[in-house]
């Protein structure tokens, strides 16, 4: 399985953990077995998280290659994202949102790059203005297929 790590300003690192677990609940503890949260305290040294970091990527990482999933790019936890990055064995994506990290824990089976771009088009079809004409979304009538039939369905 590729790893995955969220990196995030405190606690939204820990409330995405939550959510996975939610979504997930016929996986229970798919957060503890496949997916480390680190909280970026305001008060913590770049350093230490730095070291936190790093070793909670090694902890995920079975070979396969690791995600990181980071908040904000260019503050505190984007930056120790992006000092983790390794191409080939550590991609890092900034801008996470739950359906992104939702895609990659469903994803994960599959080879680092294909998890990165499921995230991230997961990331990106997770984002849909609603408004009073909008219809509810029926997940149940969706057709099987390609993720591109799959964003169509959802407008």
């Amino acid at each position: 399985m590729t790893g995955i790590v969220v990196i995030a300003h405190a606690p939204l690192a820990s409330a995405f953990g939550e959510c996975v677990e939610h979504v997930y609940s016929c996986e229970p503890g798919v957060t503890r077995r496949e997916v480390r949260l680190l909280d970026v305290s305001s008060s913590e040294k770049f350093e230490d998280t730095l070291a936190r970091a790093r070793a909670l990527v090694r902890e995920v990482d079975s070979g396969l290659g690791v995600l990181v999933l980071t908040d904000a790019f260019g503050a505190t936890p984007g930056n120790v994202a992006t000092r983790l990055a390794e191409p080939g064995r550590v991609a890092v994506v900034a801008g996470v949102n739950l359906p992104m990290l939702l895609r990659a824990v469903c994803y994960r089976a599959g080879p680092l790059a294909d998890v990165v771009a499921k995230a991230m088009a997961g990331g990106e079809q997770g984002i849909v203005q609603v408004g009073g004409s909008t219809a509810v979304q029926n997940q149940g009538n969706k057709r099987a297929g390609d993720d591109q039939q799959r964003i169509q369905d959802q407008q």
